[in-house]
């Protein structure tokens, strides 16, 4: 006879209890990697990096920009089912949601390492300077994360009860006390959570579009000193680019959590749709960038985007942006047969994830090398070891919280039989 837990189909984490103890080994390594990076930037401050006078942002500030954009598009297409009501995007908006609150954090925790006096995070919330479009997008990106707990929250909720009122486990009293008191299941009750669910889901688009990852566009276009920067397109290219990453990275998340965690049949129809229109951004990315070289090119301002295709850092253009960004998941979306391959379609989306973060390297470091005016000299940045350690345990962060969400909560919806 099947438990109350197969009737309802939860039974989140891995299905395998060797690869559990293997991810979460090399997590914990890398988590140890990072707090002992984090010890050396705290006691030798930013002598620890590379940064200087000539180049003082780097790669916190390119991961910072590059997971507030995967925030903004993972939750632009969650979208698709709670406002728009795709046809079958229910079964992704979850994890969507989930996906999109743990990259504020992680793109949160990038500005923390970068600041120069890091115990002094909260001041922006003390002394609140309304000239500042910094300090506009530090209060808009906590509206943001508390709109989207409240989305994941209606998303989840009647699961929550199911699981609460069915399952004896811990997992039912996690689930009783997630519930924050509103057991009911009535028609109504259920109405509700769909309403506030879609009005949030109006309410952050705007949001998102305009203030957290257009927003940070406007930091970089309103930054006159540096001409690449200061591009109208600039918040366009933010917001695309962002779609592309938010995209892949759930769309690879869909097939690796049924593959390693619920082991239910992957909808292919629904993946192949997706792997369209991951393709289609693509496309349209790949497009304003090139009209963003021609409005260089006619306005004689091409030496960042010389700087950018042929320096210290062309590879990161070629090879991550173009190559990984564009050209390989292309070639692997161009066939129906491969989009419904499940293993083809990881491969696919976890490429655009990496490519894009070859997009925000390219707009972080190649402008700050370029020297601003004829007699100054050329930047030559690099991140240091600090850097790169303190980047791969902030990262790790953002994969415990998710592994141990994908393990405790209901982020596929659950059968109603029971």
């Amino acid at each position: 006879m099947a438990t109350v837990s197969e009737r309802l189909g939860y039974d989140p984490g891995f299905d395998d209890d060797r690869l559990r103890l293997a991810w979460y080994a090399v997590l914990g390594v890398v988590l140890l990697v990072g707090a002992y990076a984090t010890w050396l930037r705290i006691d030798q401050g930013m002598a620890s990096t590379n940064l200087s006078s000539v180049t003082p942002w780097g790669a916190w500030v390119a991961f910072y920009i590059y997971f507030v954009g995967l925030s903004a598009g993972a939750f632009l297409v969650s979208t698709l089912s709670n406002v728009f009501d795709m046809e079958g995007m229910e079964a992704i908006d979850r994890d969507a949601l989930f996906a999109a609150i743990i990259s504020m954090v992680v793109a949160l925790l990038f500005v923390w390492i970068d600041l120069g006096r890091m115990d002094r995070f909260y001041h922006p919330f003390l002394w609140r300077q309304f000239t500042s479009p910094l300090s506009w997008e530090v209060h808009a990106y906590v509206a943001y994360i508390l709109l989207l707990i409240g989305e994941l929250y209606f998303a989840i909720r009647s699961d929550l009860v199911r699981v609460a009122e069915t399952v004896d486990s811990w997992r039912g009293k996690l689930a009783s006390i997630l519930t924050l008191g509103r057991t009911s299941m009535s028609e109504g009750a259920i109405e509700t959570d769909e309403k506030w669910l879609t009005r949030l889901g109006i309410l952050g688009i705007p949001l998102a579009i305009f203030f957290v990852h257009g927003g940070t566009g406007v930091l970089f276009a309103v930054s006159k000193a540096r001409p690449y920067w200061n591009s109208g397109l600039f918040p366009i290219i933010f917001v695309i680019s962002a779609v592309v990453s938010g995209m892949a990275l759930v769309m690879a998340l869909y097939v690796l959590r049924r593959k390693l965690f619920t082991k239910e049949a992957i909808d292919r129809d629904l993946l192949d749709r997706l792997a369209k229109l991951l393709a289609a951004f693509i496309m349209v990315d790949a497009a304003f960038t090139g009209i963003d070289l021609l409005i260089a090119v006619s306005s004689l301002e091409l030496e960042t985007w010389v700087t950018i295709m042929t320096g210290r850092m062309a590879w990161s253009f070629w090879f991550v942006m173009v190559g990984m960004g564009w050209l390989l998941p292309l070639v692997l979306l161009s066939r129906e047969s491969l989009r419904r391959t499940p293993w083809v379609m990881v491969l696919a989306g976890l490429s655009v994830v990496v490519g894009i973060v070859g997009v925000r390297f390219n707009i972080v470091v190649p402008p700050l090398v370029v020297p601003v005016m004829e007699g100054l000299p050329f930047g030559n940045y690099w991140p240091s070891l600090v850097e790169w350690g303190t980047s791969a345990g902030i990262i790790a962060v953002g994969l415990l919280i998710y592994t141990v969400g994908a393990e405790f909560l209901p982020l596929t919806p659950l059968e109603e039989d029971s």
